[in-house]
């Protein structure tokens, strides 16, 4: 297990050049969604939202608000990846189900509601703050489950965020984190570029 997991992360690429005339059904992009939403978030929040961007309209639509970068026309998918603000007012039906299945006891469940609406009802900036997290970890969860299927992806920031939003239909709730590519890789792609040393990036305290 930890030989497959090391092997994901030392071979994982960013991908700029795609293969345009290989696509993904829809089966392997619900795939790779319902594998990105295992990613954790704050109280379980579930705080995101995934557009899954791969017509050729779309696509197009994609490429105007992206500073005309053309690997969201070639890649076979381009994941808008959003985070949710105001997630505590969805928090009591995201834990339903835990509770429902046994193992979230309802007293817990109330009081993650009742901690969660005290902490971010009035709090605009922790609202943000979470729908970036929560949106980020689903981002890496779902490149690295695109890796594992034998995919390469690409995460972009280079996009206008209102002009996406107004583009896709965003709701003022609905904050664009990033834009992830996934697809078949084509030549010309670099390997994983080289690290930093751990001793410059790490403390031990």
């Amino acid at each position: 297990m930890y030989e497959t997991v090391k092997d994901l992360i030392e071979n994982r690429v960013s991908t700029g050049r795609y293969d345009a005339e290989k696509s993904l059904s829809e089966e392997q992009i619900t795939e790779l969604v319902r594998l990105a939403t295992r990613a954790p978030s704050a109280y379980n929040f579930q705080n995101w939202k995934f557009i899954a961007v791969r017509s050729p309209e779309a696509k197009a639509r994609l490429q105007a608000v992206s500073y005309g970068q053309k690997q969201v026309v070639d890649a076979a998918v381009t994941f808008i990846i959003c985070g949710t603000l105001a997630a505590h007012e969805g928090l009591a039906s995201a834990l339903q189900p835990s509770v429902a299945a046994g193992f979230l006891p309802q007293a817990f469940s109330d009081g993650w509601v009742a901690q969660a609406s005290s902490s971010h009802e009035n709090n605009p900036a922790l609202q943000r703050d979470e729908a970036f997290r929560s949106a980020s970890l689903a981002a890496m969860t779902l490149m690295f489950a695109a890796q594992g299927m034998g995919l390469s992806t690409g995460a972009m920031s280079g996009f206008d965020p209102q002009a996406l939003a107004q583009e896709f239909g965003l709701s003022e709730r609905e904050v664009p984190v990033m834009l992830v590519t996934a697809g078949y890789p084509a030549e010309g792609n670099w390997p994983q570029k080289l690290r930093r040393p751990v001793e410059e990036v790490m403390a031990l305290v």
